[in-house]
């Protein structure tokens, strides 16, 4: 069998696994009707359109068209081979699957040649690093610091780390392997000299491996291990064709599922954060890449969570980026948001090594912040409260804050604080809110607005309107003429009531007017010769073309009758094969037309200009039906 794999095992891997549970690791799915909705992992929206119908074991985007079965959603996210993919569904599902299935399976074949060999060498390069740290003397002095800092071996292998020593190994290595030096070049690995010669970028640092939402390294953080003046602290691999900064997030890789199962994302603000916190069993960190969050790292957030708490240092600058963060993100996400705060001014990994997991698993649990109760503690620096100005700037400040909470009774809760702390009355604190709050609303500009906080159905949680047919309609998308819509519908009744399908395919002289429709249906002759019954998760893992697979699948969330006619099927085989749009046969007679007039037969010209006339007279009859 040409996927090595047998189709028994197949549809083993493939029942044995809800669909819905394993795209779920990928994007944060929703009920909404029928189906589940999320932001589509394969294109960036802010309104859901990415579909999965439970029932069926499909997937479905509305707006850029994907669309196909479990194994198609992982390997066009992934770029897999189907054997792969099947591999990678059995294991999600906790089931065996013989190494001889897939030991000869061959890769799926790059989409880009320079972005796989690129890859190849930063796997390469972080394997090398990571024994050298682990299993030579060179790497000695690193692997105690790290144990210093509290890392285990097991943490070490898990997030993949290694050095790059003193003495520059990793050029000589692939200069070993004869390795094409333009490569090497656009890798990001080496520096090159106004002369042409390379040298390793990182030497003497510890080396984090950044690396993709699919796992793959495709980066590099280095720790200077010996402090020099001249160095940075920390050294990032410059961006490439593989690393744009903008659109990663530091073990989002392996935080996604934890993600999932918390139902919440932590963000710190450096890596060994994330690895202290995952070491603590908090595995649901993500960093971001040494700057503010973009609106790249935040999409692939909003995927896959509604909430969001932030974790930075607790010093002053710490503070400072928090509040930049909450900021941030208020303006330009959907994320709820909240605070955890490390005690007594210390990083999430100096409190760990500092108090023990117990205490530092504590502070996750019991320590969370409403963004509301950090400002109103973080307007306190530079202020002495027992001074009577700075109690008004401070009182003027959080009431500022108070009045863009949309909720009384969280007003009222943190009115009753300033209440009990100052010792103001109540009723004063309510009319000077309600006076900040008419301010705002008269000089707030429609630009300033923060984006709404939209229900599941106002946010876009239900898929467009049907069309007329039931086709899901596309706002970037053409459309469908008449026959068009003949076609499809047909072809849905065609596959799923064997009646219509005898009773169509008797037609000596049927056939569809558009060539996919056509070859989905020439995929179906072939899969009933061997299959007693339609089902599109079994048919599309048949079929080759995986245009042809998303085509037939956007069929499958048609809002159509489950029940057909004789008079319905007579009526789409009537559009389709006699009201056949004559734009193909008015070219072809504008061409007779042009010869005839060269060849200077008058009578033929005459006879032809008839014949175009009465074809644009149809044109114009089948225009008029598909306005009705």
């Amino acid at each position: 069998m040409a996927n090595l794999i047998p189709e028994e095992k197949v549809d083993q891997v493939r029942s044995a696994v809800n669909i819905a549970d394993f795209i779920g690791q990928y994007v944060q799915l929703k009920k909404a009707g029928k189906n589940l909705f999320g932001l589509c992992p394969f294109h960036e929206e802010r309104t859901p359109s990415f579909s999965v119908n439970e029932q069926k074991q499909i997937f479905h985007c509305f707006s850029c068209g994907r669309g196909g079965n479990v194994f198609s959603f992982i390997m066009e996210l992934e770029n897999l081979s189907f054997p792969e993919a099947v591999s990678k569904v059995a294991d999600f599902g906790h089931i065996d699957l013989p190494a001889t299935y897939t030991a000869q399976a061959q890769p799926a074949k790059p989409k880009d040649q320079l972005q796989s060999d690129l890859l190849d060498l930063y796997a390469d390069s972080a394997k090398m690093y990571q024994h050298i740290l682990v299993n030579t003397e060179l790497g000695e002095s690193a692997l105690a610091y790290l144990h210093e800092r509290g890392l285990d071996d097991q943490t070490i292998a898990t997030f993949g780390i290694g050095y790059a020593p003193k003495n520059q190994l990793l050029l000589d290595f692939f200069k070993a392997h004869k390795t094409d030096y333009q490569l090497l070049r656009q890798s990001g690995l080496f520096i090159e000299n106004q002369a042409g010669e390379l040298r390793d970028r990182f030497v003497d640092r510890v080396l984090f491996p950044i690396k993709d939402a699919s796992g793959r390294v495709i980066a590099f953080s280095g720790r200077i291990l010996t402090k020099s003046p001249d160095e940075p602290k920390y050294l990032n691999s410059p961006e490439t064709k593989l690393f744009n900064k903008r659109s990663v997030l530091f073990n989002f890789d392996l935080a996604r599922g934890a993600i999932r199962q918390r139902k919440s994302v932590v963000l710190f603000e450096g890596f060994m954060d994330v690895i202290a916190a995952y070491r603590a069993g908090i595995q649901n960190g993500v960093a971001s890449m040494g700057t503010s969050l973009t609106n790249e790292q935040i999409y692939m957030l909003e995927r896959v969570t509604d909430q969001l708490y932030i974790c930075y240092d607790s010093d002053m600058p710490g503070q400072k980026a928090t509040d930049r963060a909450l900021k941030l993100l208020g303006d330009n996400s959907r994320l709820n948001l909240g605070v955890i705060q490390m005690p007594d001014g210390m990083d999430p990994d100096e409190y760990l090594r500092a108090a023990g997991t117990e205490k530092f698993v504590q502070v996750f649990d019991d320590g969370k912040q409403t963004p509301t109760a950090f400002e109103m503690q973080y307007l306190r620096h530079d202020l002495n409260l027992q001074n009577t100005q700075d109690q008004l700037t401070y009182l003027a400040a959080v009431l500022k804050q108070l009045a863009g909470l949309s909720s009384n009774v969280e007003q009222d809760l943190y009115l009753n604080q300033l209440v009990q702390e100052f010792g103001l009355d109540k009723a004063d604190l309510r009319q000077q809110l309600r006076s900040v709050v008419g301010q705002q609303t008269v000089h707030r500009q429609p630009t300033q607005a923060a984006p709404p906080r939209l229900s599941p159905e106002a946010a876009g949680l239900t898929p467009p309107p049907p069309s007329i047919d039931g086709t899901p309609t596309n706002m970037n998308a053409a459309p469908l003429s008449r026959v068009e819509r003949a076609e499809r519908l047909l072809l849905y009744r065609l596959l799923h009531d064997h009646d219509v399908w005898l009773r169509v395919m008797a037609l000596a002289d049927f056939h569809f007017v558009h060539d996919q429709y056509q070859n989905i249906l020439a995929d179906a002759e072939a899969y009933f010769n061997t299959h007693n019954r339609f089902e599109l998760a079994i048919f599309t893992d048949f079929m080759t073309d995986e245009h042809l697979k998303q085509v037939v699948t956007s069929l499958e969330f048609m809002d159509i009758a489950s029940e057909t006619s004789t008079e319905e099927v007579a009526d789409l085989v009537n559009v389709i094969m006699n009201q056949h749009p004559v734009a193909e046969q008015i070219n072809g007679k504008k061409t007779e037309l042009t010869a005839a007039k060269q060849l200077g037969n008058q009578d033929l010209v005459q006879r032809l200009t008839l014949e175009l006339i009465e074809l644009y007279r149809q044109q114009q009859q089948v225009k008029q039906a598909d306005n009705l």
